[in-house]
Order: structure tokens, then C-alpha cells, then sequence
């Protein structure tokens, strides 16, 4: 597939389709760098937690965060400070 290179102010850019785009699982932002003359796009490598500890606050204020399974807790449980 051949794409224009467009001048946009004082860079240039290009306008990738949106099937390419989501079969290079690229959504909002992406990794560029050059690599033997090749500009190679790559998907944010995020932490697999990332936004866990805001969601755990979110689920406790909303009281939600109860054991689901409360039959299968451990003794001493109750003894630890979170």
C-alpha cells in the first residue's frame, strides 16, 4: 500500500487507514522510532496493572469491596491492616 506524505505545518505526516491501524493493535498513541531506515510504529507497552490501585479505591468508596468468597478466607485475616 502507497500513502501521500503530507506537509503539516513545519513536519510531515501521514493519515493511516483505521484497518491498519487496529490490526497493528494502535489505538490512541503509539512507539515510533527508526530501526536500518524503517520507522517502525509500535502499540504503548503499558504495566498490566496500570490503573489498578485507582480502581480498587473506586470499588472501596463505593463499598463494594467485600470478599467474594468470604467461606474460603485465611486465618489471622482478620488481624491484617490494609
Amino acid at each position: 500500500m502507497r500513502i501521500a506524505i503530507r506537509k503539516l505545518g513545519n513536519s510531515r505526516g501521514v493519515i493511516l487507514p483505521k484497518p491498519l491501524l487496529a490490526q497493528a493493535g494502535l489505538v490512541d498513541e503509539a512507539e515510533v522510532n527508526v530501526e536500518n531506515g524503517v520507522i517502525m510504529l509500535r502499540p504503548v507497552k503499558r504495566s498490566p496493572r496500570e490503573g489498578w490501585a485507582e480502581a480498587s479505591r473506586t470499588i472501596a468508596k463505593a463499598g463494594e469491596d467485600k470478599l467474594a468468597w468470604p467461606e474460603f478466607g485465611n486465618r489471622g485475616d482478620k488481624d491484617l491492616k490494609w
